[in-house]
């Protein structure tokens, strides 16, 4: 199991999100962004993957403030030859903070606020604040590529719904006393947006993996049964024997559901 996000594991995973993100929603948010200069930040940059797919995206003269509790991981953030709609290279600075500590005030003139694959990772509270700074800055929000659950592989297997089930309750853990959103996070999420009188959309950004995705199908497939053991380990015996059948079986297609969700002021 992926216990903890490490950059190999962004790397890996780089291409199928990217296939996944919504080009709806991006071409709305750029519509709902003030042109003249603007000041993006990214909460939970990791390694800089959002911005590098959006930053070509949206209008430039662009600053970016990347936001992750992990040093180490903002260490590998590589934003080298990327450029705005316009061709032109970025600004960016980095902030080490947890979420728990995000100021009211955090995005006090900025033009957007996005993430990626955050959502689902974060706490009620956590969210709660995220929203509040965004209505306290005007920022419009696009939240990329959060897990909603119920993962389908084919062809099936008898322990497909045992395992998913288990993940999904995983999702939701208490994680060092921090009670996590899961799979709930999306519409909970937009509920506090709607709550505060925002417009929110969202879409459906699924992966959908085959075997030309065999790294990444193997590693995904590790760390969704890991987590499903974690939370139920009478099931380590039976998980074992899964993984073995299934990676040795040809043809198989993986599709993990996400949703994007774009939020912005009435």
């Amino acid at each position: 199991m992926i216990a903890t996000v490490t950059a190999d594991w962004l790397e890996l995973r780089a291409a199928a999100d990217d296939a996944a993100r919504s080009e709806q929603l991006t071409a709305e948010l750029r519509g709902s962004i003030r042109t003249g200069g603007i000041v993006i930040h990214d909460l939970g940059a990791g390694s800089g993957a959002m911005v590098r797919w959006l930053a070509p995206r949206l209008p430039g003269p662009q600053t970016w403030v990347l936001h992750d509790a992990d040093a180490d991981i903002l260490a590998h953030a590589d934003l080298d030859g990327v450029v705005d709609s316009g061709g032109d290279r970025l600004m960016s600075t980095t902030r080490v903070a947890t979420l728990a500590d995000l100021p009211a005030d955090a995005f006090a003139g900025a033009s957007a606020v996005v993430a990626s694959a955050l959502l689902d990772v974060i706490t009620l509270s956590e969210a709660e604040r995220i929203v509040a700074a965004c209505v306290a800055g005007g920022a419009p929000a696009l939240f990329s590529l959060t897990v909603t659950g119920n993962v389908v592989l084919e062809p099936a297997d008898a322990l497909d719904a045992v395992l998913g089930a288990a993940f999904d309750d995983h999702q939701r853990r208490e994680a060092h006393g921090r009670p996590l959103l899961g799979p709930d996070a999306v519409p909970v999420v937009a509920g506090l947006f709607a709550a505060a009188g925002w417009n929110v959309r969202t879409a459906s950004t699924p992966w959908l993996l085959d075997a030309s995705e065999a790294a990444l199908v193997g590693e995904w497939l590790a760390g969704w049964v890991g987590a499903a053991v974690e939370q139920r380990p009478e099931l380590a015996s039976a998980a074992a024997e899964y993984v073995e059948r299934r990676l040795a079986r040809e043809g198989l297609a993986v599709t993990v559901p996400h949703q994007d969700l774009l939020a912005w002021p009435s």
